[in-house]
């Protein structure tokens, strides 16, 4: 059983994904610099990290703002795709891999500790 993954990145200026999926996203932004306003756009430190994500084509926020064709973290942030204005985009984006040694996302019943096994017992690089 191969444990093996491969990750087909999509650029997000180009394509985005189905509504509703949850996704593996690398957003890009700068951290603020200490000390520095937060006017300054250009103080502090660039990143371009992975997260994961999930993308909607319609969310509300908590402060009541409407944003359309978004990711969404687990703490509730919202990243634009990449060119549109926000302080942190999606330049790219992947589905999650599926589960080690499965060809699906989940698994549910009395079928995980046999699929648990099966990947613990197959050879990892």
């Amino acid at each position: 059983m191969d444990l093996d993954t491969v990750v087909a990145w999509v650029d997000a200026r180009e394509r985005l994904p189905r509504r509703g999926m949850p996704v593996a996203a690398a957003i890009t932004g700068r951290y603020p610099a200490e000390g520095a306003a937060e006017s300054d756009p250009a103080s502090g430190e660039e990143f371009w990290l992975v997260r994961p994500m999930y993308f909607t084509t319609q969310h509300r926020g908590a402060d009541g703002t409407e944003h359309n064709d978004c990711f969404v973290d687990s703490d509730g942030v919202v990243r634009l795709p990449y060119g549109r204005a926000s302080a942190e985009t999606v330049t790219h984006w992947a589905y999650l891999p599926t589960l080690p040694g499965r060809t699906t996302h989940g698994v549910l019943g009395q079928d995980v500790p046999t699929a648990l096994l099966n990947a613990w017992d197959a050879p990892t690089v």
